[in-house]
């Protein structure tokens, strides 16, 4: 896929998540790109195998909204903010700008893989949790895949709100409210003993915050006042997030069972962008990890990943002892809804 289909393509999933000025500005990216600057160059001639798992557009749109955010491009900002009062002529022409003029700080951008941190994912950790815990009645201790800046590291410091039902605190800063379809999660609050999270470059809460802000889309300001929020609360918790290889520092977690306590092991909309060798690896860890363990000190892969079905994201966990794989439903990929489907214990 070359870029300008990719484009187009990203663009109508960002309308159908909700964002139609980013699916705009794509599509207007798509339309009118021409192979006249640094920046054309690099995302026309984008190696198309690695096109969607690198997911270039997204890179592209998070790299503009930074210049936004960093008052780096005043005119894109003021347009930016206007949105539906735009005309599609004077869009292209300040983002046009933006490519000629901002090349530096654009491909600095484009060089690294999009960290969407989208905290609204936590609804499935939190849902998964309460449900893990009614089913073993022990402890968990976390390790999370592709963390970022950890912000999902801390999902007991959110709430999730079901039909009035709160799981979590009721005084939580954030609260969770996804359209939900199926049967409630078990009222079983978990009981966290540790948690770590992995990433090949991790982000700071506090220098890197604009850069998380960037990969939310400018439209959705209910989004973007919720990472605020989540990145307040990190600055202040500073979850423990490793920078490492994800498998490999996996390995070294899975290297013994955890005795008296669920050893949780997640990631929602991560693992995709491992290379398939290193998914394979991981896979072969996890069953071998699980072949060891008691029933005392279980293993539980959670994972809310693309899968090709639509609609939405996976959600599937895979337990040990027993090697079950048990699918508890389907999720917006940022946690809009979620179409419970566990089983009841």
């Amino acid at each position: 896929m070359n870029f300008r289909a990719h484009a187009r393509e990203q663009a109508a999933a960002c309308l159908s998540l909700g964002s139609p000025f980013t699916a705009r500005l794509l599509s207007l990216v798509a339309d009118r790109l021409r192979p006249e600057t640094p920046v054309a160059e690099a995302l026309l001639t984008w190696p198309t195998e690695r096109m969607q798992a690198d997911a270039v557009a997204l890179r592209l749109a998070g790299a503009l909204h930074h210049l936004v955010l960093t008052g780096q491009a005043q005119v894109l900002a003021r347009l930016y903010a206007s949105q539906g009062n735009v005309a599609d002529a004077q869009l292209w022409h300040a983002v046009d700008a933006a490519l000629r003029l901002k090349a530096g700080p654009i491909l600095d951008t484009l060089a690294l893989a999009p960290q969407t941190n989208e905290v609204g994912r936590a609804s499935v950790y939190i849902a998964a949790a309460h449900w893990l815990s009614a089913a073993y009645r022990l402890p968990l201790v976390i390790s999370e895949l592709g963390s970022a800046a950890g912000l999902n590291l801390l999902w007991d410091q959110y709430a999730l709100v079901i039909e009035g039902q709160i799981w979590g605190s009721p005084d939580a800063a954030i609260r969770l409210a996804p359209d939900w379809t199926g049967p409630l999660p078990p009222m079983a609050p978990p009981l966290i003993r540790s948690r770590a999270g992995v990433d090949l470059n991790p982000l700071d809460p506090v220098a890197d915050r604009a850069r998380l802000l960037s990969y939310i889309w400018a439209d959705q300001t209910e989004r973007l006042a919720r990472m605020g929020t989540a990145l307040d609360l990190a600055t202040e918790k500073r979850p423990d997030v490793a920078r490492a290889h994800a498998i490999d520092w996996l390995e070294t977690r899975l290297s013994r069972p955890i005795p008296q306590a669920v050893h949780l092991v997640c990631h929602t909309v991560a693992w995709q962008y491992f290379p398939e060798a290193e998914q394979a690896r991981g896979l072969a860890l996890l069953a071998r990890a699980g072949g060891r363990v008691r029933m005392d000190e279980p293993l539980a892969h959670l994972s809310m990943e693309a899968d090709g079905a639509g609609p939405g994201a996976a959600l599937v966990v895979h337990l040990w002892p027993g090697n079950d794989r048990i699918v508890l439903g389907r999720a917006d990929f940022h946690g809009r809804w979620i179409d419970w489907q566990a089983p009841e214990l």
